[in-house]
């Protein structure tokens, strides 16, 4: 059953399909895929970086309807091992159920990863992006859940390699689910995370790990984001491209103490050739 409908997102499905018709604008979602790619996106609710998260979704969507999405998302329980799998048939929102796709996690679970359900039973990171899913495609894509938990950078850069073999000749999508910084003045969080996404869009795993670590950045899904990294260096994915970027303060008026969205795309070339 989902934990944050009717809180992070409406609870109402004809609410929430219209949220996030309106979150993802306008234009088609392509049915051929151009090729697999990798997203950074926002998992606030929607309210704060649902417009992040739209557009960001939107710009990769013009490259077309994938295979397989995994779904890399941020651990704020703290429970599990560094990357826990679902074991469920599907996943629930208010709009309909979301197969999860067996045969990706099959391989994984051969390959090391823990299934381990407790890890999503309070976790929101990976929810919140469904509805996105299912709007854009009426059957929508099957999806492999993966709760991240803090690690080294050796074992988050192994773990980027586990999933290229995974996923090896599918059209992929790669979504690295991670808010920004937390609870700083408008301007600073700016340039903390105009900092951190740097080495983003340089496709710079060690880099992006080294700098949230030597500067105490509060970005929840350091541990995702470093694994989508590694896997986007060994899969060549080197177009990067900063979709949208906002604070909270964009939708609250309060300054005071905000927390940073950002939206980014990484492919091994042609995004700007998409239709969205």
């Amino acid at each position: 059953m989902p934990v944050v409908a009717g809180t992070f997102y409406p609870g109402d499905p004809d609410v929430l399909r219209s949220t996030v018709s309106r979150l993802l604008g306008e234009g088609p979602a392509v049915q051929a895929a151009h090729g697999s790619m990798g997203l950074v996106v926002p998992h606030a609710g929607y309210l704060y970086s649902g417009r992040v998260s739209g557009a960001t979704f939107r710009r990769a969507s013009g490259c077309g309807r994938p295979e397989v999405v995994i779904l890399l998302g941020a651990s704020h329980t703290g429970l599990g091992p560094t990357f826990s799998l679902s074991d469920a048939a599907a996943w629930r929102t208010p709009l309909g159920d979301v197969q999860l796709d067996r045969e990706a996690i099959g391989a994984l679970a051969a390959a090391g990863m823990r299934i381990y359900e407790p890890a999503f039973h309070r976790e929101h990171s990976v929810e919140v992006q469904l509805p996105f899913l299912q709007v854009l495609w009426d059957d929508p894509v099957p999806i492999v859940p993966i709760c991240v938990q803090p690690g080294p950078l050796e074992e988050l850069a192994a773990a980027g390699a586990t999933l290229l073999e995974a996923t090896r000749g599918r059209v992929t999508w790669v979504v690295a689910s991670s808010d920004f910084t937390h609870y700083e003045a408008d301007s600073v969080a700016r340039e903390r995370d105009r900092v951190a996404l740097d080495p983003i869009l340089a496709v710079d795993a060690a880099r992006f790990y080294r700098v949230c670590a030597e500067n105490g950045f509060s970005i929840c899904g350091v541990g995702a984001i470093t694994t989508l990294l590694a896997l986007a260096s060994r899969k060549g994915w080197r177009e990067s491209a900063l979709v949208a970027y906002e604070t909270s303060g964009d939708s609250t008026g309060d300054r005071a103490a905000v927390v940073g969205y950002a939206g980014v795309t990484l492919a091994q070339g042609g995004l700007s050739q998409c239709e969205a």
